[in-house]
């Protein structure tokens, strides 16, 4: 894990600094995180001992590692898993996309290919000025890959993210939704596209998006990643201006779920990474120091672009600054610079 993760960074990008984010001063507050990762020694978007390899392979050229990963989870019906490697693999591809069209000519029919291919159309659109237009162009694709992939709810994640994008109707969505929940009832992903939808089609209706999150947790399993869903409606809440729409006591309970499911996930461990960054920032909103600490603590060297991208292009450093700031409050209990207390961590200027 270790040599991989070294040869690893040499292929990642370097997160560029926006705005007053900035790194920590070395040293700074250390008797308040003794034992904490240095600057340094923290990993952005760090990936787990599965997916690492098969990333190293995709920046030399070779597929096999990442169509066998994607395979082992199809065969094991690992549907969360498989969601998220697609996406980090279609996120490598966008830089370095050889390995993907050595994988499409050799295997042009592989599910674990197109869908990997589909995920990359999907995104590449979201960042052109005409969106709508260009979704609209590769639909046919998307709903092919959906229809083509028998009891794979990920590709169904795709056209729902591909449906918000072109702006369809409800009618639309709801039966693209009605095909990925008849395969999976609890895909996290696919609730997650869901929220973005609601939120999205009604701008401001934080208390039906909490509601529909709040539902989705307490019909799923227990430990299931869907218990977090609720803490993604109160950061959209918390960072929307849609707080003062619900009840305060909402938004501290999705924190208190999300607590309960961090806790039953391993300590400074990649998988559970996304959800202890954005457990932070969403705890650290509600001037939670301690418990803001303590999750700081479980992710250990793990930091995250999600949530922090939405404040600064250097997600590294403002993750680092927030970490610094948390120490800080937690040593004298008043809110520290740069976090905000119940205004945003990033300051005035936060999305």
């Amino acid at each position: 894990m270790v040599d991989t993760m070294a040869r690893l960074r040499a292929f990642l990008p370097t997160p560029r600094l926006r705005g007053a984010s900035r790194r920590p001063a070395a040293g700074a507050l250390a008797g308040a995180f003794a034992g904490s990762p240095a600057g340094e020694e923290v990993l952005l978007d760090a990936p787990d001992d599965r997916l690492a390899p098969a990333l190293v392979a995709a920046a030399h050229g070779a597929h096999g590692p990442a169509a066998a990963l994607l395979a082992g989870t199809r065969d094991r019906a690992d549907w969360d898993h498989r969601d998220r490697y697609v996406s980090r693999l279609a996120a490598f591809a966008r830089s370095r996309p050889e390995w993907l069209r050595s994988w499409h000519a050799a295997a042009p029919d592989d599910p674990d290919g197109r869908l990997v291919a589909v995920r990359l159309a999907v995104d590449r659109c979201w960042e052109s000025p005409d969106r709508a237009g260009l979704l609209r162009e590769i639909a046919p694709m998307v709903a092919d890959t959906a229809e083509r992939g028998g009891d794979d709810p990920v590709p169904w994640r795709v056209a729902l993210d591909s449906a918000r994008g072109r702006g369809a109707g409800h009618a639309e969505f709801e039966r693209l939704w009605a095909e990925a929940v008849r395969r999976c009832p609890h895909h996290y992903g696919c609730h997650v596209a869901a929220l973005a939808y609601l939120a999205a089609a009604s701008p401001g209706a934080h208390r039906e998006c909490l509601d529909f999150a709040e539902t989705a947790a307490r019909d799923a399993p227990e430990g299931s990643p869907l218990r977090e869903l609720p803490l993604r409606a109160a950061f959209r809440c918390l960072t929307e201006g849609g707080a003062g729409a619900v009840e305060p006591a909402r938004l501290e309970t999705a924190a208190d779920l999300a607590l309960a499911l961090s806790a039953a996930q391993p300590a400074a461990d990649p998988w559970p990474a996304e959800l202890r960054n954005l457990l932070v920032y969403v705890l650290v909103r509600l001037e939670r120091w301690s418990d803001a600490l303590e999750q700081l603590r479980l992710t250990g060297p793990y930091a995250t672009s999600f949530p922090w991208d939405r404040e600064a292009d250097d997600a590294l450093g403002r993750f680092l600054q927030v970490r610094e700031g948390v120490r800080a409050a937690v040593a004298d209990r008043t809110p520290a610079a740069g976090c905000g207390g119940r205004g945003s961590p990033a300051g005035p200027g936060a999305h």
